[in-house]
Order: C-alpha cells, then structure tokens, then sequence
C-alpha cells in the first residue's frame, strides 16, 4: 500500500497489478460479474479487441465503480456501457487506443481511430483505475499516428480531466509542447478575423445539419468547435501551470477570456435567446433554427447566468423534447424531418446519443456553476431516463436487450441507421458503408460519467480537492450508493439510505474515502474532500 501511495505522489501511472478492485460493498463484484452474464448472453460477439466477451468480468470487476439504485433500468444501462466500452479498447504496436466503431471503417486513421469522439472517450476512460489505457491514448493523438484535428476534439481539455483523476504530471509535461502546437493549428486552420473558430458540420461529427445546409460546405460559426477550444484555451493555462510555464499560463487564460466574451456577444441570438450558428455565406446572419448544440457552451460553463432562459427548450415539445431522446433541431423548425432517405446519418431532427450526453453534461455543470437554475434536478433524472431508456432495441427472439447505436427516431426508438443499413446495398449490409452492424455497440457517447459525475456528483478540483453533489431529487430514491471511485489516489464510497437497512451502516448520506467515513448526514448535500 505504501509503494502504491508513493506511485501516486510522484504521479506515476500504477502498474497493472496494482489497481485491483476496493469494494465496501461486498457484493458489488457478484453484481456486476451478473450483469456481464447477462449482456454476454444477448451478445452476438461480431468483432473482438483486447478484452473480449469472456474477459468483460474479470476487467470491470478491477476497474469500474459500483453503482446501483431503485431504477434498475437505469442501473442496467450504466453496466452495459462499461460493458460496450470496454470492447473498444485495443491494444496497438503504438499502446492502447479507443475505437468509435468496432469493424473498420473507410473513414477511419489508424487503428481504426476517429477523433471525432475522443472527447467522449477520455471523459468515459477517465473512471477506469487502469490509467494506462487513457494514457497511452493521450500519447497516440501527438505521437505522429493520430490525426487530432481531422473532426473537432478539444484534446487539451479531455487529457487534462483525465489528469484530475489520475494526477499523471508526466504525461501533462510531455505532452504539453504538443497541445500548444495542436491549438496553434487550429488557431492557424481555422480561425478568421473575426475572431471566431469556423468549422464545416460534418467536421463537428454533425453533416446533414439544418445549419450546414446554409452554407456552402457546411461552414459556419459553429457554438460547438469555439466552445471547444474555449475548453483548449483554459485548459492549456492549467496545464501550463501545473508544468511551471506561469507567462504561458496567463497568456493562455487571456486567449480563453477573450473568446469567451467574442462566444457570448457574437453566437448568441437575443431574439431567440440561445447559441446559434452563423452559417459561412456572407450574410453574417444567424441560422434560422435552435439546434441542440447551442447548449455546448454550458459544458464550459461559458454563457452568463441571465442566459439560462434557453434551458426551457430542452422541455418543450415543440422545442426539443421527445419520448427517445432531445431532437438535434427544435421541431418548430420548418426543415425539422424524420427520414429513411437519403444519407444515414442526418442531424436535421433525429436524436443523438452524441449530443444527448454533452447536454446532460451541460446540465450538470450548469447545476453546479450557476446560482438559482431555472430548471430542477428531476428535470436532469428526468433526461437521463429518457437517454437510458433509449439504449434498446428488440432481439431476433422478440426479447427487449441493451443496445447503443448512432442515431434514433426520437418518436419510436427506433435505430434509423441500422435500420437503413442493413438492407443498404443488394438488401444487406454494405462494406463500403462499415459492414455488417456498423453501429452495434457504438462508442461515440458518454453515458457512465453522466452517473458518476453527474447523478453522483464526484467532481474532481483543479485544487485537488473533490466535490461531492449527487443530483438525485430529494424523496426521488430510498437508497443509491456508488461504489470504488478511484479519485486522486483516494477511493470514495457514497451511500444514501433513507432507513438505514440497505447497507446497515445507518440511515442517511455518507461519504467514505478510503474505507473512513468523512461524513454522515441526514439528507443528501455537498461533501469536499480535501
């Protein structure tokens, strides 16, 4: 134990052997070695990387936290996901790397690696205890085989989340002088004199966009890639700090405050109070249309609280609401469609997982950052249901089984693509389109780190203090408790019961780091671990 402290003191990334399994709740690995039965059951195992099917318990027995709630639904969704990320770890000549998809694709780098969801993929991997999967991945984006910048990823920003948690300062040195330079080429690529960032829809992982259709290309002001690198800018002052380049560090923060400011006056629509895009076409004119990724900038908690208005489309069934999931443009818009023609992937109105997870990321940074929100915590529970609910579809036996895709009739349920698909080209699959169950299993969202930092609310400082604010609705839950956090070398325990007989360590909130108790309360409320 003491060689493990001293490991994480130095921030030295722990050798595998190292990061076993913590539980106080001792069936926790009964509990989830039984979900992993069952999803392996309902699996039709097409593709296998490092850790297939028969390896799933064993790796996130040793690496996941333990969650578990009355809303076994929603219980069963955050396993499952651990259980499909965990297929897209792939061991390469250049370390370990995290897929999006699961068969090549034509459009992929090497390995079969896409930027385009790396974001995801850190913010996800970042709870993992084996630290030397998100590591090796930060290396292989600057090494010279990856291709940070072929879609929006804001690099900077993800590795130095993932620095919260794991307090790698050796990985942060080395891999400074490269994000520096990597923000310096988007600065160079794609920022005008206007002083925004532009970027072309499909760039954003986002084509077919109401928004994009307005511009030649695609092209435009977009909220999500100068949110972006908003994120680079600040999280390249943090870096800088924590490597000793204090001038940098000042100078970094002035970039992010000055963006800041152009984000909120220029990307901002008074008239329908939300984030829009401004389409490259000369006219300077805002899109006619809000669409779901105007609430991006909440994920950097950039906007002003009197901008808090534009939360009510979320909940508006003309504006975004729908049974399976937020519609990426508000369906008052005259463009807004559903369709089984053309491209698979559309974002002029299905809903999709993508930017269904950075919005409740938004959210539960806006619930955090910002005094007297307009919208409650059951709204939050209430998203979260729905996006978990979605990850479903009926099995060839007509048995209702987990499931993530790319995009959904926000209406049905139903996985437009894979529907479109698999009847694509001579009525199956196509190659060139990916092959057989292209989006099976599909890493392109986050879905774990919207209940652990999210409806758990473990939020790690820059201070190294961490912040512990579940968002569970006070009388929603008689019990919750999460399990095994590894946390800046601490590993945290977090139990709410209500009588007292769930887990017999007595009735109300209570918080555990290193198997102490730090606190014990009667109801649910911030907690900080210092």
């Amino acid at each position: 134990m003491q060689i493990k402290k001293l490991f994480i003191a130095l921030g030295i990334v722990l050798p595998l052997h190292m990061q076993g399994q913590n539980f106080l709740i001792k069936d926790a690995p009964e509990v989830i070695e039984s979900y992993v039965n069952q999803f392996n059951r309902e699996d039709n195992e097409l593709y296998k990387q490092d850790i297939p099917n028969c390896g799933a318990s064993d790796f996130l027995r040793k690496n996941i936290p333990f969650f578990e709630c009355p809303d076994k639904e929603l219980e069963k969704t955050y396993y499952f996901r651990w259980w499909t990320y965990r297929k897209h770890i792939k061991k390469t000549p250049d370390g370990f790397v995290i897929t999006e998809f699961l068969p090549d694709v034509p459009w992929a780098g090497k390995y079969n690696t896409i930027s385009c969801a790396a974001n995801h993929h850190f913010y996800e991997g970042r709870w993992l205890r084996n630290a030397e999967i998100l590591s090796d991945y930060a290396s292989f984006w600057f090494s010279g085989s990856g291709s940070p910048r072929l879609y929006s990823f804001g690099a900077a920003d993800a590795i130095y989340n993932y620095y919260l948690i794991h307090n790698d300062k050796m990985l942060l040195a080395d891999l400074y002088p490269k994000l520096k330079d990597n923000f310096a080429k988007w600065e160079e690529e794609k920022r005008d004199s206007t002083g925004m960032f532009w970027q072309v829809d499909d760039r954003d992982g986002m084509e077919m966009s109401v928004s994009g259709h307005l511009s030649e290309g695609g092209r435009g002001y977009r909220p999500t890639i100068n949110s972006y690198m908003y994120g680079e800018a600040v999280a390249l002052a943090k870096i800088a700090s924590i490597v000793d380049r204090d001038m940098e560090a000042r100078t970094y923060q002035k970039k992010a405050d000055k963006l800041k400011g152009i984000i909120n006056r220029r990307l901002w629509d008074k008239r329908a109070d939300f984030y829009k895009v401004i389409p490259l076409n000369g006219k300077m004119e805002f899109s006619y249309a809000r669409e779901l990724l105007g609430y991006i900038p909440w994920f950097y908690n950039i906007p002003p609280d009197n901008y808090s208005i534009a939360w009510k489309q979320l909940f508006d069934s003309k504006g975004f609401e729908a049974a399976y999931g937020p519609t990426t443009v508000e369906q008052r818009c005259p463009d807004f469609k559903i369709s089984y023609e053309g491209h698979e992937c559309q974002w002029n109105g299905p809903s999709w997982p993508y930017l269904t997870s950075m919005t409740l990321a938004a959210m539960a940074n806006y619930f955090n950052s910002y005094d007297s929100p307009i919208i409650t915590k059951k709204d939050y529970l209430s998203l979260l249901n729905i996006y978990s609910n979605s990850h479903r579809i009926l099995s060839v036996n007509n048995d209702t089984i987990c499931w993530i895709d790319e995009n959904i009739n926000p209406y049905t349920g139903d996985w437009i693509s894979r529907t479109r698909l698999k009847s694509w080209k001579n009525g199956t699959w196509d190659d060139s389109k990916g092959g057989v169950e292209r989006g099976k299993d599909y890493n392109h969202s986050s879905f774990c780190n919207l209940i652990i930092s999210g409806l758990m609310g473990v939020r790690p400082q820059e201070d190294g203090s961490i912040i512990i604010n579940p968002l569970v609705p006070d009388g929603c839950w008689d019990y919750f408790c999460l399990d095994n956090v590894y946390c800046q070398g601490k590993t945290i325990t977090i139990i709410f019961d209500k009588k007292g007989k769930k887990y017999g360590r007595g009735k109300g909130f209570i918080v555990y780091v290193d198997d102490k108790c730090l606190s014990h309360t009667t109801r649910v409320q911030k907690v900080v671990i210092r």
